[in-house]
């Protein structure tokens, strides 16, 4: 599985989770207020492009990014993904355990690609509600890119992509203490946090700030400016415009994804049927709907197909 695919791949499942986007690069900052667009291919977000700053005045304090309360950690899972009871390791001191701020297993299914999430005392940062998102979405700049409106940052991270095979993995954040100290001796250096895991997957990243500064940004929140007529029509005509309404949470680019990170075709041949005028369901291939997942979308498109016959 390329790593291309094994970022889209942890993103979608990650955003299936909690509606929220995975930074498969944590270390690479992301901060409220940027905007761009989804990469198709890896899923992560590209600010790169005109991201020079809205042409709108923001400069009140009621403007600013604000911060909330500090977690302790943070775990997320996909689907098929079952949090256990952490076991003793022989590879693992039972002082280290004891100290441990974070240990966790998890039983992954087999078949089936699993995500996994931990953010070790995670603080949100976000855009606060009431002005700001009524005032920039009048803003050109973001005609057709994606908003960010919040972000969790946090000195230490893991991400795990499990490899189908059904494996059981365990993590913990441990403490080494320094061998000066362990024996009784008087010594200036300060225990050692990292974490360790019996995971082997090639689909792991984790890292841990020996400082305890918030480098990483493995979470945040993703919007989308929703076109003011749309938004009325889906609203009526009576009802007062929220920003929820102007910024909905943006769907994925890409079609749903195999187990492997590819976009099935069976899918993509559906798009393509959708947005051919005049062509009814019938006209997908056996093959194609044989593959459909079961859900209220299909049910509807069929209910158009006896409608027009």
């Amino acid at each position: 599985m390329p790593d291309v695919a094994a970022s889209r791949k942890f993103i979608d499942l990650i955003r299936q989770a909690s509606s929220k986007w995975a930074n498969w690069d944590p270390p690479i900052e992301i901060k409220v207020g940027d905007y761009g667009k989804i990469d198709n291919e890896t899923g992560e977000l590209d600010t790169s492009l005109d991201n020079q700053g809205l042409k709108i005045n923001l400069s009140d304090p009621s403007c600013q990014p604000q911060k909330g309360g500090l977690d302790d950690n943070m775990i997320m899972s996909s689907s098929g993904v079952k949090q256990g009871d952490f076991s003793a390791k022989p590879e693992v001191s039972l002082l280290n355990l004891a100290s441990a701020s974070v240990k966790a297993e998890f039983q992954f299914q087999e078949g089936k690609r699993g995500a996994v999430l931990v953010m070790h005392k995670p603080q949100q940062e976000y855009i606060p509600r009431g002005k700001v998102l009524t005032l920039v979405h009048k803003a050109i700049e973001l005609h057709d890119k994606y908003l960010v409106t919040s972000t969790f940052k946090c000195p230490g991270y893991y991400i795990y992509l499990s490899n189908k095979s059904g494996e059981r993995i365990a993590l913990a954040l441990t403490a080494s203490v320094p061998i000066a100290a362990a024996a009784g001796v008087t010594a200036g250096g300060t225990a050692s946090v990292d974490w360790w895991t019996d995971a082997q997957a090639a689909f792991l990243r984790k890292a841990v700030d020996k400082a305890g500064q918030y480098r990483y940004t493995p979470l945040y929140t993703l919007k989308h400016r929703q076109n003011s007529l749309l938004a009325r029509l889906f609203r009526g005509e009576e009802s007062e415009e929220t920003e929820d309404d102007l910024w909905p949470d943006c769907a994925t680019p890409w079609q749903p994804l195999d187990e492997d990170g590819a976009e099935d075709p069976a899918w993509e041949e559906v798009r393509q049927v959708l947005l051919t005028p005049n062509v009814l369901v019938h006209d997908l291939s056996f093959r194609t709907m044989k593959n459909l997942p079961p859900g209220p979308q299909w049910r509807a498109i069929f209910r158009l197909q006896e409608h027009d016959t």
